[in-house]
C-alpha cells in the first residue's frame, strides 16, 4: 500500500533511539501516523515542527500497518508561527480537535480551513474567525451539524439573530425576541462562506456557539475535558482587540 500527497504536520513522539512517529493531516487521507527512519536528528527535527507543510510519502506492507514515511519539506510554517503566539495556539486546537475525528477517514472541508488557517497566521481576525468556522464543520463533519439555512419556527430565511439550543436551528429576530435569553447568539458572517466579522464580539458569539455544542454533543458525550488552549486562544484574541 502506498499513497503520496501533500501534508501538514501536527506532531511527532520519539519511538527507539533515532526515529518517531509523525502524525498528519492530509486531505485525501485524513489524520495519518507514519514512522519516519532517522526523525530524531537535527535535520529531521526541524522538518518535523508542527504547522510545517511537507510532502509525505507513506508505505506499508497492509493498509492496517502503522506504514513508513518520507517526509519532503514544502513551507517552514512553523519558524513563522512561533512569532505569533495566537496562531501557536490556533494550531494547538485545530490539532485537539482533528483528534476528535477517526484516524484515516477524510475530512477535505476541514483540511481547507487548515490550510488558510495555516496561511493567515499573521491576522487575529482570520485566525480567529476560520477558527469558529472550523469548529462549525467540526461539528457537521461528528454528526451534529447547525441547521442555519430557515427560521426553525417561522420558516422564514430572513433576519436570523439566534439558534435554539434544543434545536441547533437558526431562529429569527422576531420568533426570538421573547426567549432571546435563552437563545444563543448568531453571529451575521457564519451566515455566508464569505462574510466576515464586524470585531472581536462577532468571533466571541461564534465561539460561544460552537463551544455550547461541542460541549454538549462532544466533550460531555464522551466523559472528556474541553481542550484548555481553546479558552486561552479566545481570551488572547479578546486582549488584543480591546487592547489590553
Amino acid at each position: 500500500m502506498q499513497w503520496k500527497e501533500q501534508a501538514f504536520i501536527l506532531g511527532t513522539r520519539q519511538h527507539g533511539e533515532t526515529s518517531a512517529i509523525v502524525e498528519v493531516l492530509t486531505r485525501s487521507h485524513g489524520r495519518h501516523l507514519g514512522l519516519v527512519k532517522g526523525g530524531r536528528s537535527r535535520k529531521m527535527s526541524a522538518v518535523l515542527q508542527p504547522g510545517n507543510k511537507v510532502i509525505a510519502d507513506w508505505w506499508a506492507r497492509l493498509d492496517e500497518h502503522l506504514g513508513i514515511f518520507k517526509l519532503e519539506p514544502v513551507d517552514f510554517n512553523a519558524s513563522r508561527m512561533m512569532l505569533e503566539p495566537h496562531a501557536l495556539y490556533a494550531l494547538q486546537l485545530a490539532a485537539a480537535h482533528i483528534r476528535l475525528l477517526p484516524e484515516r477517514d477524510p475530512y477535505p472541508a476541514l483540511y481547507d480551513i487548515f490550510e488558510l488557517l495555516i496561511e493567515n497566521s499573521d491576522s487575529e481576525l482570520i485566525v480567529g474567525e476560520l477558527m469558529v468556522r472550523f469548529e462549525m464543520r467540526l461539528l457537521e463533519a461528528m454528526g451534529f451539524g447547525l441547521d442555519l439555512s430557515k427560521c426553525g419556527a417561522t420558516g422564514t430565511r430572513e433576519n436570523l439573530k439566534y439558534v435554539s439550543p434544543k434545536t441547533a436551528r437558526a431562529i429569527c429576530a422576531e420568533a426570538g425576541a421573547p426567549w432571546k435569553d435563552k437563545l444563543l447568539p448568531l453571529p451575521e458572517f457564519l451566515l455566508k462562506k464569505s462574510g466576515r466579522p464586524e470585531g472581536v464580539e462577532d468571533i466571541k458569539n461564534g465561539f460561544l456557539l460552537t463551544g455550547y455544542f461541542l460541549m454538549r454533543n462532544v466533550w460531555n458525550a464522551r466523559g472528556i475535558e474541553p481542550p484548555k488552549v481553546r479558552d486561552r486562544f479566545i481570551e488572547m484574541l479578546s486582549r488584543v482587540f480591546e487592547g489590553d
